[in-house]
């Protein structure tokens, strides 16, 4: 199993780096455009390497095992019993279409068991090789917990198929006690929800055994904790498990109300619950005040609070030139006061990004698409993997010896973290030439789906290892086309905006002048409301005498 690379090596610190990372944003079927389930998710660690991980279909004698690494750090943890047949999986999503993303919400840290041998990153990709439906695989994950051991924090689990999605949120029991408490609730078709870091379910229907699963100690436990004393009506796994503090109310749960403000006519009624006047918590989940598209996940997953209260684009940390963007960690102090940024969707530290569109009206090998992009989701190109695809795409490896660490001009990883980093200092100057690349290739790549789905579709009736081999072949291709693309966007950019200055640009061309040499450059300089602070803050140091 390939792993991270992560900084932190104690439980603990591993648990806070990761407690304002990741995002899943979740659309039912008939809360989407084209009848799909979709499922989204962020990637955010520093130290994570963005790449394409891949597990064949294997059948195993009797009696085989499986060594278990901690997905964060590689450490080795213990062997399990391997199972007989396994699924392939790539990416989060295997052949079977069935999807499984997570967000750390940590909890409470006394329940952290170091003696158990799975950790939420096995535990999903043991789960999908094992999985052929969302419920499957829930049984799967909660059987392994209970009988190794449950090694992470509190974990809120995306686990979808074709059909159904369900949030399943999951603690340990503390050190030495095997097992965890769970709660699994099944998001209704005509609608949308999002965790972000922090535990989302609340109050839960323990009687709709259709919709609701959970560990049968999930309120005893709490009780024996003293982390609850009323009646069983009114626990709630997230009071009880995960207590809201304001990281997990503004830098969280905030990224849950930014889906929600898009898409339902509830946003300013949950505001006052990010911006700490209220405790009522958002519902788990909403109907839309309209059906999605898989591009518009994309798009939201770009979100940076973009004309809402939480914008962070027009005020004097986003610099000269409006960059959406702040730098960790997320608290700072002047003096003996405690300020902080906003933590939205799209971030920098993103190693790699995905939206899995699952369609139950398609055979298995063509209706899972995982749409996959490295770096920050802002900044990258979401190519199609299809979920029976075999191969994983060279430039979403870790061609040449690529990792966290070491750079390589052939790993998309490093190109596409090369291109973001030149954009982030001068955002809004540059931020139009790479829209107009990423636009285009998505545009594409969207256009070409039905055709090439068409074709995949008459293959698998007549063979299907022919038809898998063909969409393998597609997968590997976008991805290349995409990552050479993205690196002679690198190279316009380079030339463009060398040196402060903006080159002519004329059709796509640089501009030469009648007898061929470079046209004349733009001098922007700083705009107009950034000079005026500018000179707020130096008074008459560099004003020009008269």
């Amino acid at each position: 199993m390939k792993k991270r690379i992560i900084l932190c090596a104690a439980t603990l610190l591993l648990a806070l780096a990761n407690t304002f990372a990741c995002t899943n944003l979740i659309v039912g079927k008939n809360a989407s455009a084209d009848g799909s389930t979709i499922v989204s998710y962020s990637a955010d660690s520093y130290g994570l390497f963005g790449e394409l991980y891949h597990y064949p279909a294997a059948t195993y004698p009797k009696g085989a095992v499986l060594k278990v690494y901690e997905w964060d750090s590689g450490q080795y943890l213990g062997s399990i019993a391997q199972a007989q047949q396994t699924y392939n999986v790539i990416g989060n999503i295997n052949e079977y279409q069935v999807t499984i993303a997570e967000t750390t919400f940590g909890g409470r840290p006394e329940l952290t068991d170091s003696t158990g041998i799975i950790d939420y990153g096995s535990l999903i990709y043991i789960g999908l090789q094992r999985s052929r439906t969302a419920r499957e695989a829930i049984k799967v994950m909660t059987e392994l917990v209970q009988k190794y051991g449950y090694y992470s924090g509190g974990e809120s689990f995306t686990i979808a198929d074709p059909n159904e999605i369900w949030i399943m949120e999951m603690i340990g029991k503390g050190a030495g006690i095997r097992g965890a408490v769970w709660v699994a609730v099944r998001v209704p078709d005509d609608c949308i929800s999002a965790h972000a870091n922090q535990s989302r379910i609340h109050r839960f229907d323990m009687n709709d055994k259709e919709n609701c699963l959970y560990s049968p100690d999930v309120i005893s436990f709490a009780r024996e904790k003293g982390y609850f004393n009323g009646v069983n009506k009114d626990f709630s796994f997230a009071e009880a498990y995960a207590p809201l503090d304001f990281g997990a109310r503004r830098f969280c749960e905030a990224r849950v109300w930014s889906f929600f403000n898009q898409y339902t006519d509830q946003g300013k009624n949950f505001l006052p619950y990010i911006q700490g006047q209220t405790d009522e918590p958002m519902p788990l989940y909403l109907k839309p005040n309209r059906k999605l598209s898989v591009q518009d996940v994309k798009n939201m997953m770009r979100d940076h609070y973009e004309g809402t209260p939480l914008d962070i684009s027009n005020d004097f940390g986003a610099g000269p030139y409006k960059t959406p963007y702040r730098l960790s960690p997320l608290n700072f102090k002047v003096g003996d006061v405690e300020y902080f940024n906003e933590r939205p969707i799209s971030t920098q530290q993103s190693g790699f990004v995905f939206v899995s569109q699952m369609r139950a009206n398609l055979p298995d090998a063509i209706g899972g698409v995982l749409w996959f992009g490295v770096d920050d989701a802002n900044m990258t190109v979401f190519t199609p993997v299809y979920c029976s695809t075999t191969k994983v795409p060279v430039c979403y490896s870790r061609v040449d010896g690529a990792d966290y660490i070491t750079f390589s001009w052939n790993s998309a990883f490093w190109i596409f973290n090369w291109v973001s980093n030149m954009v982030y200092p001068r955002y809004d100057l540059m931020i139009s030439d790479l829209r107009a690349t990423q636009q285009e290739l998505e545009n594409t790549l969207n256009e070409a789906q039905s055709g090439i789905e068409e074709k995949a579709s008459k293959l698998l009736a007549k063979d299907k290892a022919a038809a898998i081999s063909f969409l393998t072949n597609y997968t590997n291709m976008t991805a290349q086309s995409t990552f050479d693309t993205w690196k002679q966007l690198g190279t316009f950019l380079v030339v463009k905006y060398n040196d402060g200055v903006v080159k002519r640009v004329k059709n796509g061309q640089f501009e030469r002048n009648a007898i061929g040499q470079p046209a004349g450059v733009l001098r922007p300089g700083y705009p107009k409301d950034f000079l005026e602070e500018y000179i707020k803050q130096t008074g008459d140091r560099y004003k020009v005498p008269q």
